[in-house]
């Protein structure tokens, strides 16, 4: 199974400038797919930082990488020429095709700054912008890199998705709540299958201690199973269970 990352790059959103609205976005839509979301980074315009998030992504054989921003024509927008070092380790060349939507969308406008937005990684193939036609891109059908506006970076991700990584089988998941310091449970969570996604979230409700634990898979049969263990050794600890 891939690893899906996700990277939105923007001094803005730390700064409380904006608003981010892209995690939400991205993580809603692999999840409706059953595709892993495995980590999202939000983080300014440095160049150190975005390098050693790329080559993070670069060193899983499985990932798969959706980034947001950067890849503007000001001199904060740096992303087009750190993903060109980092997954291709060679510089910016002029895409022509991007070249020649640029100038059809501005005309002489399009010199002598928006121009370069054609200047991308070799080998990098376009991603469609519906509003204004200056592309996105990618690279090895595996890292995707889109504006920073919604409007535009939102249809290049569905498109990718549709194109590259059909819908698994949905996840499928269960959860309830033990009355119980989540410490008495930790030998039953221990005996819990790797393959088996699992959360353990502590709360207080008045002044009970709680955990609410969450099982997922693709397989509900194997989630049922490990539910109703679990469960039944909560209960032979003398533990309260109620569903959420």
């Amino acid at each position: 199974m891939y690893h899906f990352y996700s990277i939105i790059i923007g001094t803005e959103l730390l700064n409380g400038r904006r608003v981010d609205k892209h995690f939400v976005f991205i993580n809603n839509e692999l999840t409706s797919r059953g595709l892993l979301h495995v980590a999202n980074f939000v983080i300014n315009d440095n160049p150190l930082l975005i390098q050693n998030c790329f080559n993070t992504i670069l060193s899983d054989p499985k990932s798969v990488l959706f980034c947001f921003g950067g890849i503007g024509a000001t001199p904060d927008d740096l992303t087009r020429n750190i993903a060109s070092d980092v997954f291709t380790g060679q510089p910016l060349s002029l895409h022509v095709k991007a070249k020649e939507l640029i100038e059809k969308q501005f005309g002489a406008q399009a010199y002598p700054h928006r121009i370069t937005m054609a200047m991308l990684p070799p080998d990098a193939k376009l991603l469609h912008n519906v509003v204004n036609n200056v592309p996105g891109f990618q690279l090895f059908n595996r890292f995707f890199f889109t504006p920073g506006f919604p409007s535009m970076s939102w249809p290049m991700v569905k498109e990718a998705l549709d194109m590259f990584f059909p819908s698994q089988t949905k996840v499928f998941g269960l959860s309830f709540v033990v009355e119980s310091p989540e410490n008495d449970l930790i030998e039953i969570m221990e005996a819990l299958p790797k393959e088996l996604s699992f959360s353990s979230l502590p709360r207080f409700e008045g002044e009970k201690r709680c955990v609410e634990i969450y099982l997922a898979h693709h397989d509900e049969a194997l989630v049922r199973k490990w539910d109703l263990f679990f469960r039944n050794k909560a209960l032979a600890l003398g533990k309260k269970i109620k569903d959420c």
